[in-house]
């Protein structure tokens, strides 16, 4: 049976959700391997943005943007570590989060086609 059989819009947006906070993990990422990359610039995503834009239906990948305000080194790069691991470990509960939300969908419509028989 195909998924969108089942689709639900609490599922469309968990998988928004998902997606958006997969592809920041990305960007954080892209930042912290681009620490001593001389004038590399911070960039992120405006997460709450993003869900908001795509209302959980659309394929458009997020906007990257360049992060301003950060304290730059003499070199013209102003990746932090500190804060790049911060927002690494926060984006990962999002994550989970989304991930126990999903589940918890799924058992829901599980037990709505178990006793629907």
């Amino acid at each position: 049976m195909p998924l969108n059989s089942i689709d639900t819009p609490l599922l469309a947006s968990l998988g928004r959700f998902l997606d958006v906070s997969a592809f920041r993990q990305g960007v954080i990422a892209a930042n912290l391997a681009n620490v001593d990359t001389p004038g590399y610039r911070a960039r992120d995503i405006n997460f709450r943005r993003e869900l908001e834009r795509a209302g959980g239906d659309s394929e458009l990948p997020p906007l990257v943007h360049e992060v301003a305000g950060l304290m730059e080194r003499p070199d013209g790069n102003n990746v932090s570590v500190e804060r790049e691991g911060l927002l690494m470990a926060q984006n990962q509960l999002k994550f989970q989060a989304g991930i126990q939300l999903l589940r918890l969908e799924f058992r829901r419509l599980s037990t709505a086609i178990r006793e629907g028989k």
